[in-house]
């Protein structure tokens, strides 16, 4: 698998990332091993996962599967911080408890270090500045090489990014977004200052939460995402009829290149400008497999351009230049 650097760093990662968010949940010891295993044997580096991700069974589970399974010297393991399973407080970016959750996390994991570590989620009940020390923490103390942010919107990136870039700080490698051809909103102000700033786009849910592979065309599978009452509400919010446009514009396209939904949909993000490596989220083997196949699989100029007219955003002011309104 391609490998690229992840922003203006010396970080390489695959081009493609394994996610784990349903590992120790809906993903098994035995699922999430067939998963690893076929990542690692195509060339896969690149694994994320969360502390709160089956609250610690992720991490536990990964850590056990680099002991037994996959060397940990081949994996570049990205987790993170500040999300809390608190309904009066999402998030907790104090200093304390990132670099407390930093060490939990390292213990679950089993290991001295992780590649990136990443603040999960903006905490505005916390100095920016707070946040981000912990981050330098954790690098000058040897428990981070990379860092970065996630769910950070455009002027929380900005700042962030160059804040990081002043004094002797580390800055930031990266920032993980949901992207996808049924979610652009990032190309408002996020990527534009993740492009300026030189950090690299991990995009999350690539795949439209699973729509855009089609399997919602013709009605909503009892075994998938949509048909579950948890996720049914995650799933909804792309099943109106401009993003049946889309599904259907990228069907076509499939059709048209002898390829699947999936793999014109997650080349499409892949190769988007400032996007390093999108995530993939798959449940079993089967599915990271049929994601695993898109590293052939590059879009035509004209299939790219067509994908971006059916699915462009309604960009304003003061998105466009006023002038031009």
């Amino acid at each position: 698998m391609e490998q690229r650097h992840l922003g203006r760093t010396g970080l390489r990662v695959s081009r493609l990332g394994l996610g784990t968010l349903t590992w120790g949940r809906d993903t098994d010891e035995h699922d999430a091993a067939e998963q690893l295993k076929a990542f690692w044997d195509a060339g896969g580096t690149l694994v994320d996962t969360a502390d709160v991700y089956g609250g610690g069974e992720a991490e536990y589970l990964l850590g056990q599967l680099m002991e037994s399974l996959v060397p940990r010297r081949d994996l570049i393991v990205s987790t993170k911080a500040g999300s809390v399973p608190d309904p009066d407080r999402r998030t907790d970016g104090s200093r304390g408890h990132l670099l407390a959750a930093l060490d939990a996390s390292l213990a679950r994991l089993g290991t001295d270090y992780v590649d990136l570590w990443q603040l999960h989620a903006f905490d505005p009940h916390t100095p920016l500045e707070e946040s981000l020390h912990a981050l330098d923490i954790a690098v000058s103390s040897g428990r981070a090489r990379y860092v970065g942010v996630s769910d950070f919107c455009g002027w929380q990136l900005a700042k962030a990014g160059t804040w990081q870039l002043s004094g002797d700080r580390t800055r930031l490698a990266g920032t993980q977004m949901e992207y996808s051809l049924l979610q652009r909103g990032i190309e408002r102000e996020v990527l534009p200052a993740a492009l300026d700033l030189g950090i690299g786009l991990l995009p999350s849910s690539p795949l439209g939460r699973g729509v855009l592979t089609g399997k919602y065309r013709h009605g909503t599978p009892a075994d998938s995402r949509g048909g579950s009452e948890a996720l049914a509400p995650f799933v909804e919010p792309y099943l109106d009829e401009a993003a049946s446009r889309i599904v259907d514009a990228v069907a076509t396209a499939a059709d048209g290149l002898a390829a699947t939904p999936l793999q014109v949909a997650l080349a499409w993000v892949r190769d988007r400008p400032g996007v390093t490596a999108p995530i993939i989220g798959a449940r079993n083997a089967r599915q990271l497999a049929a994601a695993l196949s898109v590293e052939s699989l590059s879009l035509p100029d004209e299939i790219f351009r067509a994908l971006d007219d059916v699915s462009a955003p309604v960009h304003h002011y003061p998105d466009h230049d006023w002038s031009t309104l």
